[in-house]
């Protein structure tokens, strides 16, 4: 058989599905097409765990539900991406530059060059690899074939899984809709406490009959309560677009795997995730249904210089009335409100990133370097150097 010519083939393949392909040797890129304009590789921010991963024809989805498509002969490893089924939102998208190492003179030219990216079902990205790897590898595989992988920190906590595991989960008794209402309950209030204490002494749970076929009953089980926890994590003030991007995507994962164990593990984190979301936006404040408006709005715009005029507009308030009505329900002002935000946003990237101080600065929106160090200090009770190092 005559040798392949891969980078004709990356080359049309690039063209063919309008997002960018990549042909490596080894660590060494040799070639890549990409008719975006992207100026910054976003695959940087995943390069590693693209490599790690230990299947020679894979999937891999970021915590942003972008998707990447990998395969590889030997040293020889094509990697296809990203691409998303659902476009991102703004916020979603400085996050991306962020960690892909763009400059902040050249996010938007960033975001612009994303946006321009083709969408793609995973499905279809899937179906592709296939393709992909029978040309190179000369094997013929299914969907059900192709490894889904995710970030590590998305992982279940070890020790709630096994709990969770010794569970008999479908028992001869119909205790579903309450535990339904509970743990629905635990997500729209954002309480993982006892969401983890629930899941580690998991009652016996009999879904109701909803397939004959053993796999398919879990399967079916998953995407009822994934759409439940989806609509509840909406109530609890999670963006609608991202709450139904995720279920969509977790709906999609829970389709390919084929043991009950894998589903039940997708299933802890799906939940997990959803509640962690929402107790993230309503960490220090009062629960009301305005400050929620309010802790939602703020993390969307989390990369933005701190405008209480547009939250006022967008929530449909005057300025002045909304900062009194938010400062009598929560003490707090706006201001304080969401640069403490911010504030907690700069300590997780300090502690989980090797990030600048400046690119922090630049990334939450803030006027200047030292101008990010007088709010950090105020707000978290030391410099950033500080905290850091601490």
């Amino acid at each position: 058989m005559k040798k392949l010519d891969l980078s004709y083939l990356c080359g049309t393949l690039g063209s063919l599905c309008g997002f960018p392909v990549r042909l490596y040797e080894g660590n060494e890129l040799v070639f890549k097409v990409d008719h975006s304009g992207l100026k910054y590789d976003p695959i940087q921010a995943t390069q590693a765990d693209l490599f790690a991963l230990p299947d020679h024809i894979g999937t891999y989805i970021t915590p942003r539900y972008y998707f990447y498509g990998v395969v590889h002969s030997g040293e020889t490893r094509l990697i296809m991406g990203p691409t998303r089924q659902l476009p991102a939102t703004g916020q979603q998208l400085r996050e991306l530059a962020f960690m892909s190492n763009v400059p902040a003179e050249e996010t938007d030219a960033f975001i612009q060059a994303m946006r321009s990216l083709a969408p793609m079902p995973l499905e279809s990205l899937q179906q592709i690899l296939c393709a992909m790897n029978y040309v190179i590898n000369g094997e013929k595989l299914s969907l059900e074939d192709i490894a889904l992988n995710e970030p590590a920190e998305k992982q279940i906590d070890p020790a709630l899984q096994t709990a969770h595991n010794e569970q008999e989960v479908y028992e001869e008794n119909h205790t579903t809709l309450a535990i339904e209402q509970t743990l629905m309950n635990m997500i729209r209030k954002g309480d993982t406490d006892a969401l983890k204490a629930w899941i580690a002494s998991a009652p016996a749970v009999h879904a109701g009959p909803m397939a004959h076929e053993h796999l398919r009953q879990y399967k079916n089980t998953f995407i009822v309560t994934t759409t439940l926890a989806a609509r509840s994590a909406i109530r609890g003030g999670v963006d609608v677009e991202e709450a139904l991007s995720a279920s969509d995507l977790l709906i999609r994962n829970c389709e390919a795997l084929q043991d009950v164990q894998s589903i039940l593990r997708l299933q802890i984190n799906m939940l997990l995730t959803y509640t962690e979301q929402v107790a993230r936006l309503r960490e220090g404040i009062q629960p009301t249904p305005l400050a929620i408006a309010v802790a939602a709005w703020t993390q969307r715009h989390l990369s933005e210089p701190v405008d209480t005029e547009k939250l006022a507009n967008e929530l449909h308030y005057s300025r002045p009335h909304l900062s009194r009505k938010f400062k009598e329900q929560t003490g707090m002002t706006l201001t304080d409100f969401i640069l403490t935000k911010k504030s907690e946003e700069a300590a997780r990237l300090l502690v989980y990133t090797d990030k600048s101080l400046i690119a922090i600065s630049d990334y939450l929106g803030f006027s200047s370097q030292s101008h990010f160090a007088k709010v950090f200090k105020k707000y978290m009770g030391m410099t950033p150097t500080e905290y850091r190092m601490q």
